[in-house]
């Protein structure tokens, strides 16, 4: 899984492509662990270029969502397109993560 990074504003924003499904989310876990290990604690996540997830990458967002707020850091994802929405609103995660529209509401979200 290719997962692109860019910083805007100061905030880290990655942007897995392709599938989040149990071959690919422990890579994702293993990248999103590292970048809070390293000290960003305002995350943006792109799933633009996702074009599916698995209960195994609604797992991953969840735990650094989890592990940004015993932090005191933020989660903000952007960029779903409507399938990928749909799961995330069956799920229940519409509800209990931040979800924007893009990239710049995503960045405003998380920072201060």
């Amino acid at each position: 899984m290719h997962i692109s990074e860019q910083r805007k504003e100061g905030v880290l924003i990655l942007g897995p492509e392709g599938r989040l499904d149990t071959n690919t989310s422990e890579p994702f876990e293993q990248r999103m662990m590292a970048v809070i290990d390293a000290g960003n604690n305002r995350l943006v996540v792109d799933l633009t270029e996702l074009d599916y997830i698995s209960s195994a990458g609604l797992r991953v967002l969840l735990m650094s969502a989890k592990r940004l707020k015993n932090e005191q850091g933020r989660l903000a994802l952007c960029g779903l397109k409507s399938h990928i929405r749909e799961v995330f609103e069956i799920s229940g995660f519409l509800k209990i993560l931040t979800v924007v529209e893009n990239t710049d509401a995503a960045v405003a979200a998380v920072v201060d």
